[in-house]
């Protein structure tokens, strides 16, 4: 199969199913204003996805032809379709593979729903696979694309149980701390606020640190599950 050809098939699947009812319910979820959806359910979602596995020929080089050409409407499916068909190639993927998908935030990952898939299930299975370490992140943290650079901590989440230590992670992604964009802001929060539930004192001390100078975005998150007294410890000195 040809790349065009996957493309063609992927968006007439998208044309065949478009729902605007479902365009207008999901787009109250994104808030940055760049939700240009067709309107497929999940459940449609889901049996392409078996159909396409099933057919069995893709490839990776297939997939990542086929990913511009999906990736140039902006529509969110057709992106969607690009994180499905890496999924399904995932254990083909070889360290090379990773500036191909670095490029993603380049061409077209725009939102923060794509962006905390691939933090929370895909890029921690390339670390399964010794395709990523920790290091690998480094260029991402200072990436001029803020979704690469969220994704970051949310792929982190998955090491605090792994034995790595947390002033370790905090020290590797202080950078964040100070970052401009709001989507980053709830990146970090999230990871603060996962960080207190494994272990508060550190975190904490982390917290207390950057309390007059960070986003407040980052510690309404983080600060999320404390108590009302413990959270008046994080609010910025007058």
């Amino acid at each position: 199969m040809k790349a065009e050809a996957l493309f063609q098939e992927l968006k007439s699947y998208c044309i065949e199913h478009a729902n605007p009812e479902l365009v207008i319910k999901y787009s109250r979820y994104f808030k940055e204003g760049v939700y240009d959806a067709w309107g497929l359910s999940q459940a449609q979602m889901d049996a392409k996805k078996a159909e396409l596995k099933k057919a069995g020929n893709l490839t990776v080089d297939l997939v990542f032809d086929t990913a511009p050409l999906l990736m140039k409407s902006g529509k969110y499916e057709e992106t969607s379709f690009v994180l499905i068909l890496l999924s399904l190639v995932k254990d083909k993927l070889q360290k090379a593979d990773i500036k191909r998908i670095e490029k993603l935030f380049e061409t077209g990952i725009r939102n923060w729903a794509h962006a905390d898939y691939l933090g929370m299930f895909f890029l921690p299975e390339l670390m399964k696979q010794d395709l990523m370490g920790k290091e690998d992140f480094r260029g991402w943290v200072t990436s001029p694309f803020k979704f690469q650079r969220r994704c970051v901590p949310v792929t982190f989440i998955k090491l605090l149980k792994t034995g790595v230590t947390y002033e370790e992670l905090f020290t590797f992604l202080e950078p964040l701390m100070l970052d401009p964009e709001r989507e980053v802001h709830q990146g970090m929060g999230w990871f603060l606020r996962e960080a207190w539930k494994v272990n508060a004192g550190v975190t904490e001390a982390f917290l207390l640190k950057w309390k007059n100078t960070a986003p407040r975005l980052i510690f309404q998150y983080a600060c999320e599950k404390m108590d009302k007294t413990n959270k008046a410890r994080f609010r910025r000195a007058k």
